[in-house]
């Protein structure tokens, strides 16, 4: 159950991700000067703290339902207007802690009204609630479909970390519009592509969130064609209201587009390409996007300094309090008035759709006593989905090991922007300028120093299985049961594929935290094992998983 604060001015909702470090969602709270709080009861405990504050409005849902059901049925009588804050939403920070968007209801209502024409969404469309509330995709997944009048499945969060049970949702929820980061919708077209039912009730996929490569969807055209459903690329920014840009795709992009085309700015929005001194490239030639119209929102709760750098006032424009919203992502223009999303002038990177500061993680290092300096940047392997690494140089002699700055991170940072891999270094690379050399950074190789000091064998049919499970995935042998699963190259979207892998093997559900708890084979085996069969001996367990070699058939546990 996710939880949301109130905000004291305007009525806003801040969605608090219970999945996050409880010192973030601390900061959230206090940053935010919250006056109510709506939670699980469940989660109460972790903010002890806030609730001391006698100012703070807590409603527990299942303790107080019995006092809501009492209250009134009617609309309420409210004085909030379009220019009001809808929402606060947080995303990862240059200065090491999270900033707040702050976007109205104006902002959200004119993106239906805008793309209206596009869609035709109506009361017959049942979409999908997939992402975290916390992410600025679940407003396009929520409002669309309440404002149309449609139905929303809410998806759980086990399922939506598993692409067999989330296809068989589609089907057996007769979904007809469905938003994909591009990451996610990989792992499901996997799935897809082995099912034997071809005909689906979608008539959207919709994708978003992050850099999408239209070259790997050949295989979803070959299957599908390009008319049932319609798939479009939206690339769009929480600061400018959830999306920018819309770009039908075709089955011939997967084969001649140049690369990440977006296509053009929504009818309300305009999208410029400007170069360092804010003047505009001409076609073909990369610039920075610059965002103006109606999405825009405020700014920063509490930054001034950041909301005066990232909302400049609109030099193209004829009203003194137009702005634009400097995004930091490059593009360039096609002769046919497209735009080609190249990457960004900064640092900043998508992790599973999530905005993630480099610089975020690097202060919340360095604050690790073993940690002298660091640099963290995303990677990518060939034929692999982009991961954070980070590089380290040790203090004091005394040098922190991955589990360690993994345990520190995760005090502060959500499991998506915890490196996948710690690379120490002697000293970091410098430019002649004396700048930190980031293509000098040596490419993270899993090697075995780097993983469990002796090799241990696995000492039960549990562990062999889960042991070539780990291989298969991570495309690492031998695996030990005490290597770290994040050690071997591991990061979170792998974890999700061997959640997914150990559910097909066993028929039990993890959550992806379970990796992040239990990163090896002999740590994650004991809660497979107790998911399996509550209480059984040893030796019942080994003539179960004896029986699964044989017959593969697990419906008669």
């Amino acid at each position: 159950v996710a939880m949301l604060g109130i905000l004291k001015a305007g009525g806003a909702y801040v969605p608090l991700d219970p999945s996050y470090p409880k010192q973030r969602l601390d900061y959230m709270v206090d940053d935010a000067d919250l006056s109510v709080m709506v939670i699980d009861p469940h989660k109460a405990s972790r903010f002890a703290e806030a609730f001391k504050n006698p100012r703070m409005n807590v409603v527990k849902l299942d303790a107080t339902w019995t006092t809501i059901n009492q209250e009134g049925t009617t609309n309420p009588d409210t004085p909030i207007d379009p220019d009001n804050l809808a929402y606060v939403l947080y995303t990862s920070g240059t200065t090491g802690t999270p900033n707040g968007a702050l976007v109205s209801h104006h902002n959200v209502i004119r993106l239906f009204g805008t793309t209206r024409q596009y869609f035709g969404f109506d009361e017959h469309d049942v979409w999908t609630m997939f992402h975290s509330f916390a992410f600025d995709f679940s407003v396009w997944e929520i409002w669309g479909a309440l404002l149309h009048g449609g139905r929303i499945v809410i998806v759980p969060y086990r399922i939506s970390r598993s692409p067999i049970s989330f296809l068989d949702l589609l089907h057996r929820e007769r979904v007809t519009v469905l938003n994909q980061t591009p990451s996610a919708f990989a792992q499901f077209m996997g799935v897809e592509e082995t099912d034997s039912r071809t005909e689906t009730t979608l008539r959207w996929v919709i994708f978003g969130g992050e850099a999408l490569d239209l070259h790997s969807l050949k295989p979803w055209f070959d299957r599908h064609g390009d008319q049932k459903p319609c798939l479009v690329n939206m690339y769009g920014i929480t600061e400018t209201t959830v999306h920018v840009t819309c770009r039908p795709l075709s089955a011939s992009d997967a084969t001649e587009a140049p690369g990440s085309v977006i296509g053009r700015a929504i009818p309300d929005l305009q999208v410029y390409l400007l170069d360092r001194d804010r003047r505009l490239v001409p076609d073909g030639v990369p610039g920075e996007i610059y965002v103006g119209g109606a999405g825009v929102c405020r700014g920063y709760l509490n930054r001034p300094d950041l909301t005066a750098q990232r909302f400049i006032n609109n030099p193209f424009s004829d009203d003194p309090h137009a702005r634009l919203y400097k995004s930091g992502d490059l593009a360039r223009r096609l002769d046919n008035g497209d735009i080609e999303y190249l990457g960004r002038t900064d640092q900043q990177v998508k992790i599973r759709g999530f905005r993630v500061e480099p610089a975020e993680i690097e202060a919340a290092l360095q604050r690790y006593q073993g940690v002298r300096q660091t640099v963290v940047m995303a990677r990518r392997d060939d034929g692999d989905d982009d991961y954070i690494a980070a590089y380290i140089v040790a203090g004091d002699g005394n040098t922190p090991t991955s589990t360690e700055l993994r345990s520190h991170l995760r005090q502060t940072l959500p499991d998506y922007m915890i490196p996948s891999v710690f690379v120490v270094l002697d000293c970091l690379p410098l430019t002649l300028n004396g700048k930190i050399d980031r293509d000098a950074l040596p490419r993270p190789q899993p090697q075995r120093p780097r993983l469990a000091q002796h090799y241990v064998a696995p000492r039960s049919t549990l562990e062999r299985r889960l042991v070539e499970i780990w291989q298969n995935v991570l495309g690492v042998e031998p695996v030990g049961v005490h290597d770290n699963f994040f050690d071997l190259g591991g990061h979170s979207l792998k974890a999700i594929t061997l959640l997914a892998r150990i559910r097909d093997a066993f028929h039990i559900e993890l959550p992806l935290r379970a990796i992040f708890d239990a990163p090896s084979v002999a740590e994650l085996g004991p809660a497979v094992s107790n998911k399996m069969v509550a209480g059984a001996s040893d030796q019942q367990l080994d003539e179960l998983l004896s029986r699964i070699e044989r017959t593969d058939e697990t419906d008669d546990w």
